[in-house]
Formats: structure tokens, C-alpha cells, sequence
């Protein structure tokens, strides 16, 4: 890894990639070994909005890697209550930790506080935007359930507010992916995302029906309606339910077919698919405790 921080997706190329996996990959093999890679080593957590998987893990990843965290904790009861401004924030939380974790409402925000900060700065989801690490668990999640060679993707739910999906979009152009995109017209991916992806020679296959394209798919990724990404609420309730999978869905699929999630649900995965080989999501999420683990611990080693 030859960045000092990690802000999108779109500035990690394939051997970047490759590097966070294979080394995923190892940790997850025998996370005895590196139980000791930072000790002493903290790790900051500015965290904005509501999170529990993302901050959990990592905060397992540091402390498996032999580390502790120092955090923020709520705005509520931090100085950004009494007007405190992110670019003071992160200048004063860099003298008490190694490393950053940022997690913000504003999109755009991890980029500009990492131009204040000389430690390493990870985005943990800057409002809209980005989410690389998730988007790193993602194809760690994909790699090791279907591969990357000719890979069929469908991405369905809210393309226009999810920041998962523009992440993870993004990245699967730096593998043999065909990508459809399932959504209503109103949530279709913002026309910044797609003329990205066209620049990046991705092919940008856009459909208002699962079933269409359902048959075809080894991995299909659902995403929840974003509610609180809504300017008006009328906007929510008129797309609110209208992309739900069961049992009953997926009868159409690929018997291989793998059904992921990056979390929290609502009411877009029946809980009837849980039990099914389809389900992965539960794994996905617990994929972000190496995956992130790999990441500080190449990030840190290229700091010191």
C-alpha cells in the first residue's frame, strides 16, 4: 500500500486491492500471529453518525492487532456540540492516536480532513460518497464466494444515496465484473457515479425489475432504502418496500447464487433467506474484522 490515507475507492487500483485481500487472507488463516503486530499503537475513532459494525470492527481489529482505540464518542457529549470545526477535530484527536477512523454526514468530508492531518486517515463513510473499507470486506466477501473472473453482479436498492454501492461500484471495475443496477427510476445511480464508471470503461446496465436479470446473477447485493438520506420524506415513503427478496424470489436464481448485504436490513431480505446456502451477509459482515485488520496493519507499517 503506497497511500497514506484512505479516502475512496476509486484510488485503489488491483494490486492495492489484491494486497488488503491477500493479507485478509492470512490473518484469517492464523489471527494468532499477529496479535502482537501494534502494541502501544492507537487508533482514533471520530465517529459523527450512528454505527455499529463499521466501529466495532474496527475497534476488534485494532485491539486484535495488539493495539487500543481512543474515541470520540458521541457529538452529543464531544466539543463538536459547542461549534468545534472537523478540520479542529482532527487536528487535535491526531496528538492522542496513530491512526484515524472517520466516519461523517458530509460527503466530501474524509478528503478534507486528511489534508489537516499528517497520521493515516481512514474514511469510514462520508455521507453519500464513499465507504472503501466496506467496499474492501465487500470483494473480500465476493472473492472468496464466487471469484472475480467473469463475474455477473447485480446491485439492487438505493443506488442514488448509497455510498456502499458507489464504493463498491467503482472498485469492481479493476475486475472481470459485469455490473447491472437494480433500483427505481428515482434512486437510479447519481449521473456522477455512472459517467465514472463509463470513463473507467465499465458498462452500466440499468433495470426496474430483479426478475429480468435475476437468472443470470452469481452475486446479487441489496442494499435498504436510505431513509435518512432523504431531503423529503414523501420521497422515502414512495419507493419504501418496493424491493423485497424471499425464498420465494430467489427460486429464479443460480443454486451458487450468493445474496449480500452490507447492513443493517430493514425489510429487503426475508428472514426466510437466512437459512438458505444463498445467505451471506452474516459472514460479510464478520469479514470486516481481518479485512480491516490487514488494512491498519499495512497502512501503520507504511507509516512508521
Amino acid at each position: 500500500m503506497r497511500h497514506d490515507h484512505i479516502i475512496s475507492a476509486k484510488q485503489l487500483s488491483r494490486a492495492d486491492i489484491e494486497a488488503v485481500l491477500d493479507h485478509a487472507a492470512d490473518i484469517a488463516a492464523d489471527p494468532a500471529a499477529y496479535a502482537d503486530r501494534h502494541a502501544d499503537t492507537l487508533l482514533g475513532m471520530l465517529f459523527f453518525e450512528p454505527s455499529t459494525r463499521t466501529k466495532m470492527s474496527f475497534t476488534t481489529a485494532m485491539k486484535r492487532l495488539g493495539g487500543d482505540i481512543v474515541d470520540m464518542g458521541s457529538v452529543e457529549s464531544s466539543s463538536v456540540k459547542k461549534g468545534e470545526s472537523l478540520a479542529d477535530t482532527v487536528r487535535v484527536v491526531e496528538g492522542y492516536a496513530d491512526a484515524l477512523v472517520l466516519r461523517h454526514p458530509m460527503e466530501g468530508s474524509a478528503k478534507m480532513a486528511s489534508e489537516f492531518v499528517d497520521v493515516p486517515l481512514v474514511n469510514a463513510g462520508d455521507g453519500a460518497g464513499q465507504h472503501p473499507t466496506q467496499t474492501l470486506l465487500d470483494l473480500y466477501t465476493i472473492r472468496e464466494n464466487a471469484g472475480f473472473d467473469d463475474l455477473t453482479i447485480g446491485i439492487m436498492g438505493d443506488l442514488k444515496y448509497g455510498r456502499t454501492v458507489h464504493s463498491l461500484a467503482h472498485a469492481l471495475t479493476n475486475v472481470d465484473a459485469h455490473q447491472h443496477f437494480i433500483s427505481p427510476e428515482s434512486l437510479q445511480l447519481p449521473r456522477s457515479v455512472r459517467y465514472d464508471l463509463h470513463q473507467e470503461g465499465a458498462e452500466v446496465r440499468e433495470h426496474t425489475a430483479l426478475e429480468e436479470i435475476l437468472p443470470e446473477l452469481d452475486v446479487l447485493y441489496v442494499t435498504r432504502i436510505q431513509r435518512e438520506r432523504f431531503p423529503d420524506e414523501s420521497e422515502y415513503r414512495a419507493v419504501a418496500g418496493q424491493y423485497q427478496i424471499d425464498t420465494e424470489t430467489l427460486e429464479a436464481a443460480k443454486d451458487d447464487l450468493t445474496v449480500m448485504h452490507p447492513l443493517p436490513r430493514v425489510d429487503e431480505i426475508a428472514h426466510d433467506v437466512d437459512d438458505t446456502d444463498y445467505a451471506t451477509y452474516f459472514e460479510q459482515a464478520h469479514n470486516g474484522v481481518p479485512v480491516r485488520m490487514a488494512l491498519l496493519d499495512l497502512l501503520l507499517e507504511a507509516h512508521q
